[in-house]
C-alpha cells in the first residue's frame, strides 16, 4: 500500500488544486435564428454555420399521429 513519505501541506496542496475549478461553457448567438449555441459549432436550432445551411432541419413530426 502506498504511504507518503512526507506530510503534503495545506499550501502545497491547495496549490496543486488550483487548476482543478470547473469552468462555464462559453456560447455565441446565431446570427441567423438567434439561439445561444457553442462557439465553432452548427446551431443546433436551424443548423446553420458560418452564414449558410449545412444541416437540413426536420420539421416538428408528431408521432401520435403515425401510430
Amino acid at each position: 500500500m502506498a504511504v507518503p513519505q512526507n506530510r503534503v501541506t495545506r499550501s502545497k496542496r491547495n496549490m496543486r488544486r488550483a487548476h482543478d475549478a470547473l469552468v462555464a461553457e462559453s456560447s455565441n448567438e446565431c446570427p441567423n435564428c438567434g439561439e445561444l449555441k457553442r462557439p465553432h459549432h452548427v446551431c443546433g436550432a436551424c443548423g446553420h454555420y458560418g452564414g449558410r445551411e449545412v444541416v437540413a432541419m426536420v420539421e416538428d413530426v408528431d408521432l401520435d399521429d403515425e401510430a
